[in-house]
């Protein structure tokens, strides 16, 4: 088998979506309290309801375009 069913620009698309998924998940993480009776207003910052979902998403969406993008030929 000579040719490898994703290209080597696939690849690294396929990289660069799971490094901006992780880059949400870590918009998304932290907000605790040590105290369970005081309600912590930061975690319905704009951050965390916004900002992390869109990124995530973003993510997603570059790893679809790399794993359904199609490589061009080389001769």
């Amino acid at each position: 088998m000579d040719k490898m069913p994703m290209s080597k620009k696939s690849i690294r698309l396929l990289l660069a979506g799971l490094l901006v998924m992780v880059a949400g998940y870590v918009l998304l993480a932290g907000g605790g309290v040590k105290d369970p009776e005081v309600f912590n207003y930061a975690m319905f910052d704009f951050r965390r309801l916004v900002a992390a979902p869109v990124v995530i998403v973003a993510g997603i969406v570059v790893i679809v375009v790399a794993i359904i993008r199609k490589p061009k030929e080389e001769e």
